[in-house]
């Protein structure tokens, strides 16, 4: 079984770092294990600022997962780095709304949406 080397596709727009999400299913714990250490080093690493996390492609999400997201905010937070979250499909936006995960993020219809709301130069 070969793993791909990323989980994530990473790029630089306007001084955001927009993260995008090379599989639509976020749910087995090696997929989940993999986009939190890619998305905890980018935060840690201090190569931005700014990330704009686009769901555009996922269409599911485990409990993991958004535990996931709440640790990266927590670490962002602490490293001062601003996150808004786009493109997240009505039905996944709905599991943030009932677990009170909306309340921690911006949302955002599209990536560009949320790369000018972060202040994209």
């Amino acid at each position: 079984m070969s793993e791909q080397p990323t989980s994530l596709i990473t790029t630089q727009v306007d001084g955001v770092m927009v993260v995008k999400f090379r599989d639509a299913s976020i749910l087995d714990a090696v997929t989940t294990q993999q986009v939190a250490r890619e998305l905890y080093a980018l935060i840690e690493g201090g190569d931005a600022a700014k990330v704009v996390l686009d769901f555009e492609q996922v269409r599911f999400l485990s409990s993991q997962t958004l535990g996931v997201l709440l640790t990266l905010r927590r670490k962002a937070d602490k490293a001062k780095v601003k996150i808004a979250l786009a493109a997240i499909r009505p039905e996944l936006k709905r599991v943030f709304e009932i677990t009170n995960l909306d309340k921690l993020f911006g949302f955002y219809k599209t990536g560009d949406e949320a790369v000018e709301a972060l202040g994209g130069e």
